[in-house]
């Protein structure tokens, strides 16, 4: 009997479509060669769409609903008709933090034939991971706004629990030791944000003395970005906060291609 899955199918907005409909060719192409695996594929027609019909991008009970499934399938999210924290903090934050996804991960390889706008890049290969940290961080809705006119001001707290280092730290290590990599990077800020990246940096330390077998470093973002562009076969596993990650991972994505070619991922690997 075959084994079965369900997935829940989010296309969202703009090219989340188009991206989402070859992917479930790809799917349907798996389950065709294999035939030991099954495909179940609900779709919702949640986004940017749904919000300006309904007021929110998913209904309210709609994390109930996805958690029927063992798997979601989201395209993309972003319209320039609804503000881009509507989208993110409507749809796919929730999901995220709703599920406890809290290891983000996306690849990105130099596939031959795919032309990176780096010189000499093909020559030297490109095979970055990145790992973000889902859960936490400066994506936590904690702060507000307060005043007005003139004396209006805004807070945003990121949160870093020990917890939330730890784990996404140490699934760095585990996957680096499970792939046969060499490297761990840890990418902070922590010469100017002195509490929440410096305890970052000491969980780093703390984890990486269990993994004595693979090389570790912790960089500052900047300059990170920097080499990145300038030797990116300097890197093999990235571990960063939520922010960090997310800027990471959309940079590494584009000197090998783009978007396109560097699909993400997030779950939880316990």
């Amino acid at each position: 009997m075959a084994e079965s899955y369900r997935i829940a199918v989010i296309p969202g907005d703009g090219i989340g479509k188009e991206v989402v409909s070859i992917g479930i060719d790809c799917l349907k192409t798996i389950q065709e060669l294999l035939g030991s695996i099954m495909f179940e594929l609900v779709y919702f027609p949640w986004g940017s769409e749904f919000f300006l019909k309904h007021g929110k991008m998913m209904p309210d009970d709609g994390l109930k609903t996805l958690a029927e499934f063992q798997a979601i399938y989201l395209g993309a999210v972003g319209d320039p008709r609804v503000p881009d924290h509507v989208t993110l903090h409507g749809l796919l934050i929730p999901i995220k933090m709703g599920f406890d996804l809290y290891a983000g991960l996306r690849p990105a390889y130099l596939f031959t034939g795919v032309e990176s706008p780096l010189v000499h890049a093909s020559e030297q290969g490109i095979d970055i991971v990145v790992i973000r940290e889902n859960s936490e961080g400066e994506y936590c809705p904690i702060g507000g706004r307060h005043g007005r006119m003139e004396h209006h001001l805004a807070v945003q707290t990121a949160l870093f629990t020990k917890t939330g280092c730890e784990r996404i730290i140490t699934y760095a290590f585990e996957y680096a030791r499970a792939k046969k990599r060499k490297k761990v990077t840890s990418i902070t800020k922590s010469n100017a944000q002195i509490y929440g990246m410096v305890f970052w940096d000491e969980v780093f330390k703390e984890v990486a003395s269990r993994f004595p077998e693979i090389l570790t470093e912790s960089k500052l973002v900047d300059a990170s970005c920097h080499d990145v562009v300038r030797k990116p076969e300097a890197f093999d596993v990235i571990v960063a906060s939520n922010l960090f990650a997310d800027i990471l991972s959309d940079l590494t994505a584009a000197i090998v291609g783009g978007l396109g070619v560097a699909p993400g991922g997030s779950f939880n690997p316990r």
